[in-house]
C-alpha cells in the first residue's frame, strides 16, 4: 500500500515538472500565468452565465471563449517553451494584460444588459500590472484601456449588428460605464506609481542599510588610525589559523613588532606626530609583506605579524627585510621635519599541542630579548 501510494506520489511529480518545470523561475512565471488563466476562466464562466440566461447571444461568446482560450494557451506555450526567456518580458506580463483588457472591452460589447460586469473584471486585471509594469507602461497600458472602451461603447452606443443585443443602451448609463473604467485605469496607474516610488525607497534604504553594516563591520574589525585589522579580528584569526596549523601540522609563524623609542616621538614631537608616524610605519611594513600574511595592529605601538605556512627560516627572512625597510624609510612629519624609525621584532613557531596564548607569550619574550640586545634587530624564540 505504501509503495502503491508513493507511485502515485512519484507519477504526480513528474507530472507537475512535466506541466511546469523544474526550473524555480520558469516555475514563478508559469504560476503567475496559471493565477491569470483562473481569473480568466472566471470571466468565461461569468458571460455563459450571462448568455445561459438569455441575456445576449450565446454565439458571440462561443467565439469570444475561443479567442480568450487561445490567449491562455499562446501565454503557457511561449513559457513553458522558453521562448519568452527571448524577451524583455519573459513573464509576458505587459501582453497577458493588453489581451486581457481587448477581451475584457470584447465582453463589454457582447454582455448586453450584463456588460456592468465589465469594469470589476478591468479592475482586477490592472492589479496584476500594479506589480509588474512600471509607471510609463501602465500610463501605456491605462491609455491603450481608454481607446478600447471607448471603441467598445462607440460599438455599443451606434452599431447594431443583427448578434448584438437589440436592446439599446442609454447614452447616460454608457458615459456612467465608461467614467467607472476611466476611474479604474487611472487609479490603477495612481497606484503603480506609488508601488513603484515605494520600491525604489526600499531598494535604497536596503542599500543604505547594507553600507552601514559594512561599515560598522570595518569598525569592528580595522583600527582606526592605521586602517590594519585590529586586536579583536587578529585574535580571531589566530584561533582559525592556529586550528589550521593542528590539523595540517603546516608551520605557524607570529611575529610581534614594537616601534623603538616610540614615546620619545610623542614627547618629542607630539602625538600627532605620533600618529603620522604609525601610520607611515603601518604603510610601509603592509607593503613589504606577502598578501597571504596579516598584519594587524595589536595596540600603542605594537603590531602582530601572523604567517601561516612558513617556515622560521623564511618568516626570518621576510622580517629582516621588513626591519632594513623601516630603518631606511625616514617619516615625513608635518612641517618638513624627518623622523627615523626603528624596529624590534620576535618571532615564534607554534609547536605541536601549544595554545595561541601560549605562542604569543613566546613571541612577546623574543620581542623583550631582541630590545635587551640593543634593538632594530629580529629575535626567532627557541
Amino acid at each position: 500500500m505504501n509503495q502503491e501510494a508513493t507511485g502515485r506520489r512519484g507519477l504526480a511529480q513528474r507530472t507537475l515538472d512535466a506541466l511546469i518545470t523544474t526550473d524555480p523561475h520558469q516555475r514563478i512565471r508559469l504560476a503567475m500565468a496559471g493565477v491569470s488563466a483562473l481569473l480568466m476562466l472566471g470571466c468565461i464562466g461569468a458571460m455563459h452565465l450571462v448568455a445561459a440566461a438569455g441575456l445576449t447571444d450565446p454565439v458571440p461568446v462561443y467565439w469570444w471563449t475561443l479567442a480568450c482560450g487561445a490567449g491562455i494557451t499562446t501565454v503557457f506555450v511561449l513559457i513553458r517553451s522558453g521562448a519568452s526567456r527571448r524577451f524583455a518580458d519573459p513573464s509576458l506580463t505587459l501582453f497577458q494584460i493588453v489581451y486581457a483588457i481587448a477581451c475584457n472591452a470584447a465582453a463589454y460589447v457582447i454582455a448586453g444588459p450584463a456588460r456592468g460586469i465589465a469594469p470589476p473584471i478591468l479592475a482586477v486585471i490592472m492589479m496584476f500590472g500594479v506589480f509588474g509594469l512600471t509607471p510609463r507602461q501602465m500610463v501605456g497600458v491605462a491609455l491603450y484601456g481608454l481607446v478600447a472602451f471607448g471603441a467598445a461603447g462607440a460599438v455599443v452606443q451606434w452599431w447594431h449588428p443583427a448578434w448584438l443585443s437589440p436592446d439599446s443602451q442609454p447614452p447616460a448609463l454608457s458615459a456612467a460605464y465608461l467614467v467607472m473604467i476611466a476611474m479604474v485605469l487611472a487609479s490603477s496607474t495612481f497606484l503603480t506609481t506609488r508601488v513603484h516610488s515605494a520600491r525604489a525607497r526600499l531598494r535604497s534604504q536596503k542599500r543604505e542599510l547594507a553600507a552601514a553594516v559594512e561599515q560598522i563591520r570595518e569598525l569592528a574589525i580595522r583600527d582606526e588610525l592605521t586602517g590594519l585589522p585590529n586586536r579583536r579580528y587578529m585574535l580571531e584569526m589566530m584561533r582559525l589559523e592556529h586550528a589550521r596549523a593542528q590539523r595540517s601540522r603546516q608551520p605557524l609563524l607570529l611575529a610581534q613588532l614594537d616601534l623603538d623609542h616610540f614615546k620619545a616621538v610623542n614627547d618629542t614631537h607630539g602625538h600627532a606626530a605620533g600618529d603620522v608616524a604609525l601610520q607611515s610605519f603601518a604603510q610601509t611594513v603592509h607593503g613589504c609583506v606577502r598578501a597571504s600574511d596579516l598584519l594587524a595592529r595589536w595596540g600603542g605601538e605594537e603590531f602582530l605579524l601572523l604567517m601561516a605556512n612558513t617556515h622560521p627560516a623564511d618568516g626570518t627572512r621576510l622580517l629582516e627585510r621588513v626591519r632594513a625597510t623601516v630603518a631606511a624609510t625616514p617619516v615625513a612629519l608635518p612641517g618638513g621635519t624627518q623622523l627615523s624609525l626603528t624596529v624590534s621584532v620576535g618571532l615564534a613557531e607554534l609547536a605541536p599541542g601549544e595554545s595561541t596564548a601560549a605562542l604569543l607569550q613566546r613571541a612577546d619574550a623574543a620581542l623583550y630579548g631582541a630590545k635587551r640586545l640593543g634593538r632594530n634587530r629580529v629575535l626567532l624564540a627557541h
